[in-house]
């Protein structure tokens, strides 16, 4: 048993909240234990200029001054932006194009605005599958307009993490299990399983294969029960 009486199979409480901003074309209030992210979706007829066809999808992320247990400073502070930030929402931005159909997007950019209000591990996990409600719940909001005719989203994806801590595999690691972790995995799935995007550290050793598969199928375990809780949100 874990600190907070979970297995290690176990994800924490989450709670998916559609809808929380009033005026983002989609929104979603993420809550994974105590780790809670605002993700909003914004849509804007125009697309970069590197988007040679079809649309675009891509994020920004950030921790709020007091998210943590201390204060840390606001990027804009630093007149940069943190690498930590950079690395997080060009994760978010590679998971959710994946999911889309840019094509049929068609000349439009989606932005989703991921701020964590509150982290207590997973941040960025929770970004991806928080920002992938919001995303939905916009895309969603065009078709009924009329503006696309089907939604353009290939599959449900989420985002989870998993590590070892005291030699033991677990799933979905809070901060106190993070911060001393032997290994440290960020998984994106889509709903059947397949993976988009995959992070693991040796933080404190190297690690094997079956190690490494061991928590790729815990996180297959929880990518599924984050992908019921979409279902119940989003039908695509």
């Amino acid at each position: 048993m874990r600190i907070d009486g979970r297995s290690s199979e176990a994800l924490r409480p989450v709670r998916l909240q559609p809808g929380f901003s009033k005026f983002a074309e989609g929104s979603c209030l993420i809550s994974v234990g105590d780790t809670v992210v605002l993700c909003n979706a914004s849509v804007e007829e125009k697309v970069p200029p590197h988007v040679r066809s079809g649309g675009w999808i891509t994020a920004e992320y950030s921790m709020l001054p007091r998210a943590n247990r201390q204060r840390s400073p606001r990027d804009i502070s630093k007149l940069k932006l943190a690498s930590r930030s950079a690395e997080i929402q060009r994760l978010i931005g590679r998971s959710l194009r994946s999911a889309a159909d840019l094509e049929a997007l068609g000349e439009r950019t989606i932005t989703i605005d991921c701020d964590v209000l509150q982290g207590d591990g997973g941040t960025r996990t929770a970004s991806v599958t928080g920002g992938f409600v919001a995303l939905a719940l916009a895309l969603r909001k065009l078709v009924d307009a009329g503006v696309l005719p089907a939604m353009p989203i290939r599959d449900y994806v989420a985002g989870v993490s998993a590590g070892i801590v005291d030699g033991e595999p677990m799933l979905d690691l809070r901060y106190s299990e993070d911060s001393r972790a032997e290994v440290d995995l960020n998984c994106v799935m889509t709903a059947d399983g397949r993976i988009i995007e995959l992070q693991a550290t040796g933080e404190g050793r190297p690690y094997t294969l079956d190690e490494q598969l061991r928590l790729l199928e815990l996180c297959r375990l929880g990518n599924e029960r984050l992908c019921a809780l979409e279902r119940e949100i989003i039908r695509l």
